[in-house]
Formats: C-alpha cells, structure tokens, sequence
C-alpha cells in the first residue's frame, strides 16, 4: 500500500479537524457528484476553506498513491535520472510534490502552480510539515494553464488528473507546451475509458515530438489495444485512516485508485520488454500473465519449470514490467 507520509497525514488531520464533520461531510458529497458526472472539481465547487479541506481529505491520499506508483515505476526505468526541479501544474494541494519527493531524494526545488487561492494556502501549510526542503521550501503560484505562457522549466514536470478539466481543442496545445523544456514530462488521468482516451492521444503527440516513452508503455508503435472496446489503465491501493473512511462513508480499510498514464522523457530509458495489464491469474504450479509488448498484446503462461521467471511470476502485480523487478510496496 501507498500512504501518506506520517507527517503529510498528521498535518492533514489536524487541518480537517478544524471542521464539523458535518460540513466535512456535505463538501465531499458534492464533489463526489462531480466526479460521477465526469467533470472534477474545480474552482466553483472550492467556495469555502471547508469546501478545500474536504477537497483534500477526499483525494490527497488517492492523488498521492497514484503519483507515487507512476514516479517509482519512471524510476525504475530511468535509473540514471536524478531530478533537481520540479513544476507541478494544477497541483491542488501539493500530491505530486510530496510524491515526487519520496522517490527521488535528488529533488531541490519544487514548484506548485495552482489557479485556486484556498487550495494554495492549504497546500502551503501542509508542506511546511515535511522534512526535505524540496516540499517544506516550496513556491506556491497562482496561475491558469496557459500555452501562451512560458513553457514550465524544471526537470520533472507533472500535471495529474487535469487533462480531463480542460476544452478537448485545447490539449494538444497544453500537452505541447508542457513537454518543451521538461526533462520528463508525467502526465495522469483517472483510470476510466475516458481518462485512457485522453492520455493515448498525449502518448501519441509525445511520440511525434520526439520524446521517449518511459511507461507504461514497452515500445513506441500504435497502442494495441482496441479502442472503444478495452482500455489501459492501473490500480494503486492505499489505507484509509478513520476520518478518510468518514469523508467516504466507507467501511474497508482500503481503497483502490485507478489511474490511466504516460510518462515520456528527452533520454532513453530502460523500458520494460512488457507490461502486465491486468491481474496475474495464479493458480498452483502455473500463472498467467496478459501482457502488451513491442508485438502486441498477448498472454504468457509461467509455469514451476521456468525457476526464477516462476518466481517472479508469482510477485508480480499488474501494472508491473515484465519480465522486470516490481516497484509496489
């Protein structure tokens, strides 16, 4: 599981107690209406301090464990990339910051910029609780998304769960502007039909720009999968504390954030030969694994008399390279 970093979670607990869990309660309702329509929250649906806190409450912890599981597995196959800077567009309370963080130590500067006063704020009081100065000495901004702008300069630049907020005409636009000067660019959708459509149209624009992709994917070709019929996307599972389980009005320790993605850099990276697309099915002595690979999608079968391909077989995760060492905690 991915969590919170104790600190990260402490500080947001004690900004979420400044609320009736009532208000709490109510903000979270809405915004999950939202999120069912398909159309995220943004500026209107944040009219309170409340309305920002439940914001946060509700999807800091998903945002984080899916940043988390992108950026480990970028690490993983772009070993020999040690990023100083980062620029976080749309970055809401500071997720991908505090992710990005933890994964790569390397990290110096980072950069949130946000369009919502309240949600720069909050932001900003909870990353004076880190430990690293990347995040504790943060720069927080107030801005749109703008192609017009100067491009975002920063090693590392992510934009998570934004892409679906913007007008269709204008995202080949943002996408392009987004990748002029990152040294890797991470872009993340929900893990929903939509949410993959969104995300292939940047991996191919990517591609056509000259970038290499990092993953998921194992090859820069036409993604395999039929359109409109199956779509590429993932899970990450995090741990829900008591009060996240009361804003969700869940009873399971537990939740799974699907999320679709692409990562793309200016140097090549070590992809993984396949990508393992959905739950491994194990069974004794046997596993089969769906795979997309440089020739398509296909299914392999690991048996006992395959030894350590075995072995890894019976660890691997989707959502993991294959073969290729896993990244999940």
């Amino acid at each position: 599981m991915s969590a919170l970093p104790e600190n990260l979670r402490s500080a947001l607990d004690e900004e979420l107690g400044r609320y009736p869990q009532h208000r709490l309660t109510q903000s979270v309702e809405r915004l999950s209406a939202r999120y069912r329509e398909n159309n995220p929250a943004t500026a209107p649906i944040l009219s309170s301090e409340a309305d920002i806190a439940a914001y946060a409450g509700y999807r800091m912890p998903a945002t984080y464990a899916a940043v988390h599981a992108v950026l480990a597995e970028a690490a993983l196959r772009a070993p020999g990339f040690t990023p100083r800077t980062q620029v976080d567009i749309g970055g809401g309370t500071g997720a991908a910051i505090w992710a990005a963080a933890d994964v790569w130590p390397s990290l110096e500067e980072s950069t949130v910029v946000e369009q919502v006063p309240g949600a720069i704020a909050l932001g900003r009081r909870l990353a004076g609780s880190a430990d690293g100065k990347a995040v504790r000495g943060s720069t927080w901004q107030r801005g749109l998304i703008d192609p017009a702008a100067p491009a975002p300069d920063a090693d590392l630049v992510t934009l998570s769960y934004v892409l679906g907020e913007l007008p269709e005409a204008r995202r080949a636009d943002v996408v392009r502007w987004l990748s002029a000067k990152a040294g890797m660019l991470v872009l993340i959708e929900p893990g929903t039909p939509a949410g993959y459509e969104r995300i292939v149209e940047a991996r191919d624009q990517l591609v056509e720009l000259g970038l290499s992709l990092v993953a998921p994917c194992p090859h820069e070709g036409a993604c395999p999968i039929p359109r409109g019929k199956d779509w590429c996307h993932f899970s990450a599972r995090l741990p829900r504390t008591g009060l996240h389980r009361q804003l969700k009005s869940g009873t399971l320790g537990f939740e799974d954030e699907k999320f679709s993605y692409v990562v793309a850099s200016r140097t090549a990276p070590e992809r993984a030969e396949g990508r393992i697309l959905r739950h491994p099915v194990k069974r004794k002595g046997m596993v089969s694994l769906a795979l997309c690979t440089a020739s398509g999608l296909t299914e392999t079968i690991v048996t006992k008399r395959h030894g350590t391909a075995y072995r890894a077989a019976r660890d691997a995760e989707w959502g993991d390279g294959w073969p290729g060492q896993s990244t999940r905690d």
